[in-house]
């Protein structure tokens, strides 16, 4: 925590805003996705999925392959506690659907379904996308695909995978969006990267969550946008992003989201 305290000051002595960006494609991903302020019909489905999560009482027995919970001491977890102290937030749903959305993804992967937040986020963004979402808890995934079920979200395929065996398993696919959120292990991380260049191109994106975690996490991060293959990367705090567009001279953006 002390790690992520000292860093988030370092951040905001460092961030910028849309006045302080010279990149025409940083600077438009700013203004028309990051500042989009348009009440999106989806926001409704989300809510409404959101809630039906917060009044789910039962209670599952979670098995973390990643860094394990800051939250929880136990593995048997409330379906609701989990929604409220570990989900994703609101804000963060509502602008991982405007990324998908602004970048026309088709072809997405998710690390980490968790209880599926994200995961429907990237599915309500275009309705012919894939998502391929990957879930190391069996418990966990059931739930999650339960409420898919529940929701109609039919363009999601869950894996029930350790993330380095999907990814052992998928070498040649192509994927436009890569969300990363299921393990905060530095290591590992940087290993995911690795791996995952295999499958991404020119217009790709992979979004990876809590980059400042651990300082393990953090340096994970700063190696990763050193990597040859990346040229636009952006620190949101919570979230980094990286992207390899061959046109682009290489570039890093420390950028506050409203």
């Amino acid at each position: 925590m002390i790690h992520q305290s000292k860093s988030f000051i370092k951040f905001i002595r460092l961030s910028k805003n849309k006045h302080g960006v010279h990149s025409p494609f940083v600077y438009n991903l700013v203004t028309k996705c990051f500042n989009d302020k348009t009440n999106y019909p989806e926001y409704t489905l989300l809510k409404a999925h959101r809630k039906a999560l917060q009044k789910d009482a039962s209670v599952i027995e979670m098995k973390d392959f990643g860094q394990g919970s800051r939250v929880f001491k136990g593995n048997a977890r409330k379906v609701s506690a989990v929604i409220k102290n570990a989900g994703m937030k609101k804000k963060r749903q509502k602008l991982l659907f405007r990324l998908a959305t602004y970048f026309k993804t088709e072809s997405v992967l998710e690390l980490g379904t968790s209880l599926g937040l994200g995961t429907t986020a990237l599915s309500v963004s275009n309705e012919f996308s894939a998502i391929h979402t990957v879930e190391g808890c069996p418990n966990t995934l059931k739930k999650a695909q339960e409420y898919f079920e529940k929701f109609n979200f039919h363009n999601i395929e869950i894996h029930q995978k350790l993330f380095n065996a999907y990814l052992s398993e998928n070498t040649s696919e192509k994927f436009d969006l890569i969300f990363i959120d299921g393990d905060h292990n530095g290591e590992r991380t940087l290993g995911y990267f690795k791996s995952l260049l295999k499958n991404v191109h020119t217009n790709s994106v992979i979004i990876f969550d809590d980059i400042y975690w651990s300082k393990e996490m953090t340096a994970a991060w700063n190696q990763i946008i050193a990597h040859e293959k990346v040229t636009v990367s952006i620190d949101t705090f919570q979230w980094g992003m990286v992207f390899f567009r061959k046109e682009q001279p290489k570039q890093h953006f420390t950028l506050r989201v409203r």
